[in-house]
């Protein structure tokens, strides 16, 4: 008996798209070109030629930076510390306090009563940017640290929600209906049939948002909340290039460590 002959690839007809589905491209590419031309102004990108015309000013002022100056280099790791520590308390607060937020956002799972009046609370604190955050908190609980941690927490509080439930969002759901036939309360549905679903992609999250906040944390100390960023601004201030590029060196380094170690901890979650 003969083998029937698979076609080949020059042979299968691939269908050519409907006229519906070559319009609905068109308007998208029609959309984003016009929604380009309409921020072209606002924007200034009429600028960019003085990417070319001034790129002298450009390498005259980097020059500064040419010869970093690490004489207190212990002072920067110490503060350096001090921001991944901020980073850390930031992220764990927002995934503890956001987890709840998650779920409660999610249209599988709640009632649309409660999933709106949640996102715009959570759209709220995506929002409001960390430095406003360490503003207020800054006036609450005084300078230092803590006014960082808050900051970074509440905003992340409203990532970590929208991450989050998007995740849920995507489940399959015969699991949690495999759970809910045998007689199980809703919370039992959420751990045994939502979470273990979503789990490795929480992880991935968590993580990536951990990196971020690494970085928002040196930012935060310009206006008071502790760690490098107090340091960094107040070189930058007094035009100490040196001691700036320094600091940018040991900024760079330990955020390149951590996305090592956090794409390896990816790896072996997911």
């Amino acid at each position: 008996m003969s083998t029937p002959v698979q076609p080949t690839l020059e042979q299968i007809e691939v269908p050519a798209p409907s006229l519906r589905e070559r319009m609905r491209m068109w308007l998208v590419w029609i959309s984003l070109a016009l929604l380009l031309v309409w921020s072209w102004s606002p924007a200034e990108m009429h600028k960019w030629t003085s990417l070319i015309t001034d790129a002298s000013n450009m390498a005259q002022f980097a020059k500064g930076f040419a010869s970093p100056n690490f004489h207190d280099w212990d002072l920067y790791m110490e503060e350096m510390i001090i921001t991944v520590n901020i980073a850390i308390w930031g992220t764990v607060l927002a995934i503890v306090f956001g987890i709840p937020f998650a779920i409660l956002s999610s249209n599988n799972i709640c009632p649309v009563w409660i999933v709106q009046p949640t996102r715009r609370l959570m759209d709220a604190c995506r929002a409001i940017n960390e430095v406003v955050f360490a503003l207020l908190f800054v006036v609450a609980v005084g300078l230092g640290p803590f006014a960082g941690v808050m900051a970074l927490f509440v905003h992340n509080a409203g990532v970590v929600a929208k991450l989050f439930s998007e995740a849920v969002e995507a489940i399959d759901e015969r699991p949690v209906e495999g759970i809910r036939a045998t007689g199980a309360s809703k919370l039992q549905e959420i751990i045994y049939g939502v979470i273990p679903q979503v789990l490795p992609l929480w992880i991935s999250h968590t993580l990536y948002r951990f990196e971020t906040n690494v970085r928002s944390a040196t930012v935060l100390g310009i206006v008071g909340a502790g760690g490098i960023g107090q340091i960094l601004w107040e070189n930058i201030r007094g035009f100490q290039y040196s001691e700036t590029a320094a600091i940018m060196i040991i900024i760079i380094v330990s955020i390149t460590v951590i996305d090592i170690i956090s794409q390896r901890l990816r790896h072996w979650a997911v």
